[in-house]
């Protein structure tokens, strides 16, 4: 443990954590954009956490500057407010500010921060870099006039799968994140997962949304029946602040009736049939001397991870499986 100051007040915070870390443990928040996950991302490029602290010879960067005994830490000193509300008021100058018309409004980390520091909007005005907009693949969409080059997706994609397909694409103002020569996600080895946009702090990378598609079979009088997958209640619940993992069947089969869907399946019982499927299968291949090992999956990321960087292994999409996995066996991601 290592004694600080915070704000003039005494604090023992464990040793080897950042100011922000050790901050936000005493209840502080101090407001950032590039670092989240417990360091997992903390490039100090967004400047948007700067502080003061005894010994640095200007505003350090949080979320990078490691704490130490008898450190004096000022959060809301004229200094660093003032350096906190440009660093943002930059990083809008340089951002699509359609924020009514985006799909992120309310769940922004730049307006979130916006709001901290203050930053006026058109405090500088000036040329924007050139945007690249990517609307090909069928889960992603990559904007990149939202983008205020954080990093996060960078490394989430890298740390996530170990797959590392996106990077920073030219130098200085032209910047910007993309897939190796600013592919297309579809054009490149992205397994459409999501990680990225989970992790991105506005909404340069989202979901393709279908709904409008939903819209127009309502519109149109059909039959419209919907299956949730598990995962989707649990999500909703996290959306409404429960608890991480909290079901909320009943109130999402509620609300899709009531928005129009004509029936609401539950995916658990076609799990249970694949299941009971792919068990006497296995039992099969056992018996009767089939190919093994037996991989299956319902996931298409994790089909589109086997295909790109284990296609030497003959995948056979007809009947299902994967021959001779020796070496995916051993990963974590399998």
């Amino acid at each position: 443990m290592v004694n600080i100051k915070i704000e003039g007040i005494d604090y023992q915070v464990q040793e080897g954590m950042t100011i922000l870390e050790a901050a936000k443990a005493c209840g502080y928040e101090i407001p950032s954009l590039c670092a989240f996950n417990h360091g997992e991302c903390n490039q100090g490029s967004c400047r948007v956490c700067l502080v003061e602290a005894t010994g640095a010879r200007g505003l350090v960067a949080s979320c990078v500057y490691p704490v130490a005994e008898g450190m004096e830490v000022r959060i809301s000193s004229p200094k660093a407010l003032e350096a906190r509300r440009r660093s943002v008021e930059l990083l809008l100058s340089n951002h699509n500010q359609s924020c009514q018309q985006c799909d992120k409004n309310g769940q922004c980390d730049l307006l979130h921060v916006a709001q901290l520091t203050g930053a006026r909007e058109g405090a500088f005005a000036g040329a924007h870099s050139e945007t690249h907009i990517d609307r090909l693949a069928p889960g992603l969409v990559r904007d990149t006039s939202k983008c205020i080059l954080c990093g996060r997706c960078i490394e989430r994609c890298k740390n996530a799968h170990g797959i590392g397909i996106l990077g920073f694409e030219n130098r200085g103002f032209n910047t910007f994140v993309a897939p190796a020569e600013n592919r297309s996600f579809a054009d490149s080895p992205c397994i459409q997962c999501g990680q990225c946009v989970s992790v991105c702090p506005t909404g340069a990378l989202m979901e393709h949304s279908e709904i409008d598609k939903i819209d127009e079979a309502f519109r149109q009088g059909k039959h419209v029946i919907a299956q949730a997958a598990p995962a989707v209640r649990a999500a909703l619940g996290e959306e409404f602040g429960y608890p991480i993992g909290t079901p909320v069947t009943g109130k999402m089969v509620a609300a899709m009736r009531r928005l129009g869907f004509e029936r609401v399946y539950d995916v658990n019982f076609g799990a249970d049939l694949t299941i009971m499927e792919e068990g006497t299968e296995l039992l099969h291949r056992l018996t009767e001397g089939g190919t093994l090992p037996m991989i299956t999956s319902c996931s298409p990321g994790w089909i589109n991870y086997a295909e790109y960087f284990y296609g030497d292994a003959a995948w056979n999409r007809s009947e299902g499986y994967l021959r001779g996995v020796r070496h995916a066996l051993c990963r974590e991601e399998v």
